[in-house]
């Protein structure tokens, strides 16, 4: 029966191919928005784990319960970093300490940069693209929009005045390039600079030397994060300790929620749009086959029959539509992030829209749920429908 009714509804469908495609393009469209507000629910919460978990770091050390890099400095970081970095769970640890710098081309406007110092042990979260790494005093590595900028290579000089804990009166320092690498927080239009901890307490004037605004812990694999954050945290129990778990959940409940509410709100007028637009179309459908339904009821055709090719119908025009729907959203959902992926700030490698099983899960559900609601006043409608009354009107019509 259920093959029967799904031909009778494919049927109608190529009796009025206008119809059946403005209402299979509605869909299309109306689906691939939905789509797209599903990936952004959780898109750049995804991508934020994603990049702290390819940087190879896996906990956060701060001197206070705020987000790294926004609290107080830690006193003597680089001393607590190579003691954390001999703790059995630890396979390395790094200090880091952010200033701000002004560029000072040969011909040009002054280029505003941040200027960051590591001090530690083992891995570095940044690749190096062309030159080599840091390897001795006064040295610095540059992101490729700072080449750009300053139209320099590894082997060239760089003048910069730092800006370090409010002291914006420090003389100008030359930095030796040596390397252009990749950091992997920078953003489209950023311009990042990193040099050893002590070339950067030289520049800032000698001033908090051996200080951090972080310490950033990679556990061993074997031991996994949450042994390690509990032994730092025994090791230096006046230090906070964050894992990256802790701190995407963090950043989820506080400005990321915003895109979470974004997206409920634009999903909820996508499908009350989706549920109308297929309601109207499945009305017009029926009304115009009120008599050869009457005369299918006449020869035989009980009320469930009928009822079922208008589910059919339904389902063929969401389920054709839904189809459609995938392609043009990861189309969208491409050009969008492209677009969003210029605010200022936002690291080059974060992206709003990012796939997830569980989003095409309930894309599904929802497109189902849409097919089912859309049908219901014109399943009414051939339920209720009086047999000899729409036959005589029929005749006489």
């Amino acid at each position: 029966m259920t093959l029967t009714a799904l031909g009778f509804a494919w049927r109608s469908l190529r009796r009025q191919p206008a119809r059946a495609a403005l209402g299979i393009l509605g869909v299309a469209a109306v689906g691939a928005l939905l789509f797209d507000m599903l990936l952004l629910s959780n898109g750049l919460v995804l991508s934020m784990r994603d990049m702290l978990d390819r940087a190879g770091f896996d906990l956060r050390v701060t001197a206070t319960d705020a987000l790294p890099g926004q609290g107080p400095r830690l006193p003597r970081g680089v001393d607590t970093a190579r003691t954390l970095a001999k703790l059995p769970s630890v396979r390395a640890a790094m200090a880091l300490r952010f200033a701000d710098a002004t560029l000072t081309p040969p011909n040009g406007e002054p280029l505003n940069a941040s200027l960051q110092g590591f001090g530690g042990s083992g891995l570095h979260p940044w690749t190096v693209q062309a030159g080599r790494d840091l390897g001795g005093p006064d040295e610095v590595l540059i992101n490729p929009g700072t080449a750009d900028a300053m139209r320099v290579q590894p082997g060239g000089t760089l003048q910069a005045r730092p800006t370090c804990g409010g002291a914006d009166a420090l003389p100008a320092v030359t930095l030796r390039v040596v390397g252009i690498a990749t950091f992997p927080f920078d953003g489209l239009s950023s311009s990042t600079l990193v040099t050893t901890m002590d070339t950067l307490a030289r520049a800032c004037g000698g001033n908090d030397v051996g200080d951090a605004d972080l310490i950033m812990v990679a556990s061993r694999d074997e031991v996994g994060s949450d042994a390690a954050a509990a032994a730092i945290r025994r090791t230096v129990p006046e230090l906070q300790v964050l894992t990256n778990a802790q701190l995407v959940g963090r950043l989820e409940r506080g400005g990321f929620s915003y895109f979470r509410q974004i997206s409920i709100v634009l999903t909820t007028v996508t499908l009350g749009f989706a549920v109308l637009l297929i309601t109207v179309l499945l009305t017009v459908s029926v009304n115009q086959r009120l008599g050869d339904i009457a005369a299918l009821r006449a020869l035989g055709f009980t009320r469930g029959r009928v009822v079922s090719d208008v589910l059919c119908e339904s389902g063929l025009i969401v389920g054709i539509g839904g189809a459609l729907s995938l392609p043009l959203g990861f189309l969208l959902a491409w050009g969008l992030d492209t677009i969003l992926k210029r605010i200022p700030g936002l690291p080059s490698e974060a992206h709003f829209f990012v796939y997830e099983h569980r989003a095409l899960s309930l894309h599904i559900l929802l497109l189902a749920g849409t097919a089912c609601a859309a049908a219901l006043y014109p399943v009414l409608i051939v339920a209720r429908l009086p047999i000899a009354a729409t036959l005589r009107n029929e005749v006489v019509g």
